[in-house]
């Protein structure tokens, strides 16, 4: 079954995509995500200039050799562009090696593990108030798992927090935005979140929240010592993470559980928090991280030192990335939670898929392949627009982490 042709698929229905579509001689097409939030065109342009000339006339179901080819034969290993680009490689080949078996992608992978995928969504509000108001929404929707995020006194704004309950959208201006940071009010302020939350809703729901990068470790383990008493699913991207070593001072100090990987690109950004067991739950996603291949190893290292997956689920992914990452979940032993993010009903349209939503699960279909594809004819309609993430600035002024 060899690889005819390579379609690379830029779209905007609300937001900027990057999809893949590899076409075989005997029919059969799979699609991959490619998403970059940000950086969506660089992604594009590597694939497009430098991977699908070396793609046309290969062996379609040679998965593992084609990975191996384009990361070890381009010299210059792992890096986020890259490791998108392959990923969107590897959806898409998984998708067509799975329509060839006629069957859906979990059987592939070894089968279900389980019957559904246990989700997060997402509550903010403007103000404790506000976010006491939406995390009772969610729990009224069916989710069993909410992460929680604030609007912080003091500040005009905040990662997380957004004006559109439904669908947050983080890329938001067509030149980066600036936010104002200061790390003294967060700490002061999101213990008494947490108190409210559980003063509201008792024990029942399982409640995450994301620092986004923004502490020290000895911050850090402030933070998770303070909010032991609230028994949090997950304290999420608590410190920058390219010091993975940061992470032992945190764990001397709390028992909060440590969640960290969507900004990783490979198993050695990862190698040193799992087999130290410095995290609980790694977040690394197919999308950015080398695909269904690569992530296979990330989870095969972290079962065995008691870590589970929890990846990364936002809407700057596609449900391409989605379809893929339930298909895992529902296969993976170590499975640990999805973050979900219900797209927008223009998305939907652009990727019809045949996962769904029912009592705090997302469940897939059995469609051959990851049950997710793209409307070509209708993607066309949205041309790119550039958007950009904000930047953070302390309140002197200083570069921040966003």
């Amino acid at each position: 079954m060899k690889i005819r042709a390579v379609k690379v698929i830029v779209t905007c229905p609300g937001r900027n995509f990057v999809s893949v579509k590899i076409e075989t001689d005997e029919g059969i097409y799979g699609v991959g995500d490619a998403t970059l939030n940000g950086r969506e065109l660089a992604v594009a342009s590597y694939i497009q200039d430098h991977m699908i000339p070396c793609l046309i006339g290969r062996d379609a179901s040679q998965i593992e050799d084609i990975w191996q080819f384009f990361y070890r034969g381009a010299y210059w290993r792992r890096g986020s562009v890259k490791m998108t680009a392959i990923a969107a490689i590897d959806m898409a080949l998984w998708d067509i090696k799975a329509k060839a078996a006629n069957m859906p992608l979990y059987q592939l992978l070894g089968g279900k593990s389980r019957h559904g995928v246990l989700v997060y969504g997402h509550a903010n509000g403007k103000d404790l108030a506000e976010t006491v108001d939406e995390v009772g929404r969610y729990i009224d929707l069916g989710y069993k798992a909410i992460r929680a995020q604030s609007g912080i006194p003091g500040l005009a704004g905040t990662y997380g927090v957004s004006k559109d309950k439904a669908f947050y959208e983080p890329a938001d201006a067509d030149l980066p935005s600036e936010n104002i940071w200061s790390t003294s009010k967060y700490l002061n302020f999101l213990p008494t979140l947490f108190s409210a939350l559980r003063s509201t809703y008792g024990n029942e729901p399982q409640l995450l929240h994301d620092v986004h990068h923004r502490l020290t470790p000895i911050e850090a383990a402030r933070l998770g010592k303070d909010l032991e008493p609230y028994h949090l699913f997950w304290l999420e991207d608590a410190v920058p993470a390219e010091l993975q070593e940061g992470f032992r001072l945190i764990r001397q100090h709390t028992i909060t559980p440590l969640a960290v990987g969507e900004v990783f690109s490979s198993i050695f950004d990862c190698q040193q928090l799992i087999t130290e067991q410095l995290i609980d739950y790694i977040r690394t996603t197919i999308v950015h991280a080398g695909g269904i291949s690569h992530l296979r190893k990330v989870a095969a290292l972290a079962e065995i030192y008691h870590i589970k997956t929890g990846f990364h689920g936002a809407t700057d992914l596609s449900p391409i990335t989605m379809g893929c990452a339930l298909h895992f979940d529902t296969w993976v032993s170590n499975f640990g939670i999805q973050e979900y993010m219900p797209h927008t009903e223009q998305t939907n349209e652009v990727f019809p898929h045949d996962y769904h939503f029912a009592h705090g699960y997302l469940m897939i279909g059995d469609k051959p392949g990851h049950g997710t594809d793209i409307n070509e004819a209708l993607a066309a309609k949205y041309p790119y627009q550039r958007a950009y993430l904000p930047i953070n600035r302390l309140e002197d002024g200083s570069m921040f982490n966003w």
